[in-house]
């Protein structure tokens, strides 16, 4: 053992540097625990609903030997549950697994919110997965000061490849995502689904896609972007939106806040 001399000249020992396990640090408690790099992913894919396996892959791109391995350690852990589904079985989150979502919220949120310069999104090379993985986001996307004591549903319709229909509901304070058509839609957004993606993130500008009919409206006043964060730059990318031509005498504004009318 190091030995040191302290100012009264006596010699003393060096301290012991202790062991990680041994400190109280919350977090890296938590993240011996949760800090897998698929963890949080696979959990946040479950708190929709139950999934199977070979949809947990196309969601999150694993290795199938990889998802299997973590799986089974998520069910050890009592995180994750395997539940009957006719002659099949999928995935469920248990009420363990289920307290994790605060902790994904917050970090979808950070990402969310980091700007498209840092995270690097090229507007140009969505693909037939990006629409139904931006809608599936939005609730990171939650302007929480702005829907406490809000009921309202957005209906999008999506054409092309990637499209679909979806009900986005906000309700005291939270999103939820549903494929499908709305029961009851306040709002109705139609697109191409590549341009409502660069919409939705404010990549481009849905003044513009809306004048040029694009991107049509029908319902209330309601717009998105008064109650999401959008993903945005100060510059418009280069190029058209997808599957669009430039638009010719844009004025200046338009280059600005890319509004979802």
């Amino acid at each position: 053992m190091p030995r040191v001399v302290d100012h009264s000249g006596l010699a003393t020992r060096s301290p012991v540097v202790p062991r990680p396990g041994g400190i109280f640090d919350p977090v890296a408690r938590a993240l011996e625990v949760i800090g897998d790099r698929w963890t949080l992913v696979l959990v946040r894919q479950l708190l929709p609903a139950p999934r199977g396996f070979q949809e947990l892959r196309m969601r999150t791109g694993i290795a199938p030997r990889v998802l299997s391995s973590r799986l089974r350690e998520l069910v050890a852990a009592g995180f994750v549950r395997s539940i009957a589904d006719g002659s099949r079985s999928v995935y469920g989150l248990t009420e363990q697994g289920r307290s994790l979502e605060p902790i994904i919220t917050a970090i979808g949120r950070w990402w969310i919110q980091r700007g498209v310069d840092d995270l690097g999104i090229d507007a140009r090379r969505f693909t037939e997965t990006s629409a139904r993985s931006v809608l599936e986001a939005l609730p990171f996307m939650v302007r929480e000061e702005r829907v406490r004591d809000v009921d309202l549903t957005f209906e999008i319709r999506l054409k092309g490849p990637g499209g679909g229909a979806w009900s986005v509901r906000i309700h005291d304070g939270a999103c939820t995502v549903t494929p499908g058509f709305a029961e009851r839609a306040d709002v109705r957004y139609t697109a191409d689904a590549p341009l409502w993606c660069g919409i939705a993130l404010g990549l481009f500008d849905a003044s513009d896609a809306f004048r040029r009919g694009l991107l049509t409206k029908e319902g209330g006043r309601q717009a998105m972007d008064d109650y999401f964060h959008q993903v945005s730059r100060p510059e418009r990318p280069s190029g058209p939106e997808p599957g669009t031509e430039p638009a010719s005498g844009s004025a200046p504004e338009d280059q600005g806040r890319r509004r979802i009318p």
